[in-house]
């Protein structure tokens, strides 16, 4: 773990101002800088962080310019256009894509060695964006990928079965968007295997339920936007867990946005997948064994995104 360490922040809407809160009240870091085009909310919620010190841990708060980016550790990009109600991740793609465009430029000048940790939709693709126009190493730039969506997945299950979130294991993999692929056959409960357990009455989840399941899982973020206008309580969660893992070298194993080398077929393409996340980044995607099924929604959410990148001509 880091003796030191310093995160800048770019973008403080609703996802990184709850990011930066979170990040306060579990005392990761020692230094946080925000940058945001409106200065004065940076300036805003630096002044709000810095009044509850006294209650949460010692560290420097700073709104600041991208010169602040120099020795940071980790830069968080959550900047961006934000999501319209009925609007699809999708559809933010050409007007994030010209923001970041402007955004890593500015990066680049004054740091070329920290880990570049993209939250901004659709993220698979900006953080695809963010690795070509950077020109950083693979392993240091890392999307948020599928841990939120693997969050929601895992909650609804134990919803299900009425049990604690904490005990479900399973993934969601491909996108963060519409194509996510639900695995199910990696679900699992410390020593219970539901494939194994298909035809208990107790553990069984029938196809309708699984099919609601997944269903609520991918649509989430458009309820929630429904109802309130935005995510941002999980997301944040989602984005500091990353932060800890490689603050801390933990070697965690995450659903994240990382870049494809031939996996299930799949290349040159950053999709959520499990990885071994530590001090240096991604230190190594995890393979998993695919039902037919599932590979085959994997390669269909692969094809989607490349299908987009090749409009964009990055």
């Amino acid at each position: 773990m880091k003796q030191s360490s310093k995160i800048v922040l770019i973008g403080c809407g609703a996802v990184g101002s709850t990011f930066a809160y979170t990040l306060l009240v579990k005392g990761l870091v020692n230094e946080l800088v925000i940058i945001d085009a409106n200065h004065d909310k940076a300036v805003g919620d630096v002044l709000d962080l810095n009044h509850g010190l006294l209650l949460a841990q010692p560290m420097k708060i700073t709104a600041g310019d991208y010169s602040d980016c120099r020795g940071a550790d980790i830069i968080v990009i959550s900047a961006g256009s934000a999501q319209r109600p009925g609007e699809t991740r999708i559809d933010l793609l050409k007007r994030n894509v010209a923001i970041f465009r402007q955004i890593i430029d500015q990066i680049t000048q004054y740091n070329r060695d920290a880990i570049l940790l993209i939250a901004t939709n659709p993220v698979d693709i900006l953080t695809y964006v963010t690795y070509r126009l950077s020109g950083f190493p693979e392993s240091r730039v890392i999307g948020s990928g599928t841990l939120l969506d693997s969050s929601r997945f895992r909650y609804l299950v134990a919803e299900q079965l009425q049990i604690d979130p904490r005990n479900v294991h399973g993934l969601v993999i491909g996108e963060h968007g519409d194509s996510e692929v639900a695995v199910w056959s990696s679900v699992n409960l410390p020593g219970l295997s539901l494939h194994a357990f298909e035809d208990d009455p107790r553990w069984a989840i029938s196809t309708a339920e699984r099919k609601r399941i997944e269903d609520e899982t991918r649509n989430a973020a458009y309820h929630i936007i429904e109802k309130k206008g935005a995510t941002y309580y999980a997301i944040a969660l989602a984005l500091v867990k990353i932060c800890e893992a490689i603050l801390k070298d933990q070697h965690s194993i995450i659903p994240v946005s990382a870049y494809l080398h031939d996996y299930h077929g799949v290349s040159d393409l950053y999709l959520g997948v499990p990885a071994i996340v530590g001090l240096h980044g991604i230190e190594e995607v995890v393979p998993m064994n695919l039902l037919p099924e599932e590979k085959a929604q994997f390669l269909q959410s692969a094809e989607k995104l490349h299908s987009l990148i090749e409009q964009l001509g990055i």
